[in-house]
């Protein structure tokens, strides 16, 4: 047994869907959350900032004592796995899982992927598909207003502002056929009705988070590392930026109420 937390960041509130299904997955679990609000968004930078973002994140969580990292963030995670790798606890991110989780669904030979514009220029997710079944085809469409539209709370599905966008970056996909839709950033499942809408019904959406925490899930049972059954659990939650502009945005993702703390000094990590 190990009564560690679980340690996940993303750039902003995304990876709460991530937390979100580590809940529902491992409800005896504890977790430290960053979210890096005062940086938000990862996914227009370029990869040397993204890069260094994520050491940074990676660092804060190592110090609070954490038994693995996950990077519920398609932009680190296409970007910098060799830095998690490289890290002393395990480390997984969104682009593995999601992608088996891909070619598993797959029956019509079309897969799309969408994320912020750095995951798409980074092709992880086309390389990590091409490794698993070379016969697949990609394509893949940047939607980089799909997360200031989450972190601004434009996730109800009949949010017309949200809908134009999706009709927008989703029309080349929905042309081109494909089966399998990959949501390659963690913010993007809160407005995966919308998504669905635009898709079509039997398009098949990957939820990017839910694929990393049940492949993390399934790494501590294995290994007998899940805390001890009657432990108590605790949830932290650490920004960059406004802790109660998390806190009230939160809601949305995780469907209960957190209380955010500040962090003043993450350039220093």
């Amino acid at each position: 047994m190990d009564n560690r937390p679980i340690g996940v960041f993303d750039s902003g509130l995304g990876g709460l869907t991530a937390v979100k299904e580590l809940e529902e997955l491992l409800p005896g679990e504890s977790v430290v959350y960053f979210g890096d609000t005062g940086r938000v968004p990862y996914g227009t930078r370029s990869r040397e900032t993204v890069r260094r973002y994520a050491r940074q994140d990676m660092a804060f969580l190592t110090r609070h004592d954490v038994k693995a990292v996950l990077a519920a963030c398609g932009t680190v995670s296409s970007t910098a796995a060799d830095i998690g790798a490289a890290l002393p606890v395990p480390y997984f991110d969104v682009v593995g899982p999601t992608a088996r989780a891909a070619v598993k669904a797959c029956r019509g030979g079309r897969i799309g992927v969408t994320g912020t514009s750095a995951t798409i220029r980074s092709g992880a997710y086309a390389q990590a598909i091409a490794g698993l079944d070379p016969s697949l085809q990609v394509l893949s469409q940047p939607c980089p207003l799909f997360v200031p539209l989450v972190e601004s709370g434009f996730v109800s599905p009949e949010e017309e502002i949200t809908r134009l966008a999706a009709e927008r970056y989703l029309a080349p996909l929905r042309e081109a056929g494909v089966d399998v839709l990959i949501l390659g950033c963690t913010h993007y499942p809160l407005i995966s009705a919308i998504i669905r809408r635009v898709m079509g019904p039997d398009t098949v959406l990957i939820d990017s988070g839910r694929e990393a925490a049940l492949a993390l899930g399934e790494y501590l049972k294995d290994r007998d590392m899940l805390c001890a059954p009657g432990q108590p659990r605790t949830a932290d939650y650490y920004v960059t930026d406004a802790p109660e502009d998390f806190a009230a945005g939160a809601g949305l993702f995780l469907g209960h109420g957190v209380e955010g703390r500040r962090v003043e000094d993450i350039e220093s990590y």
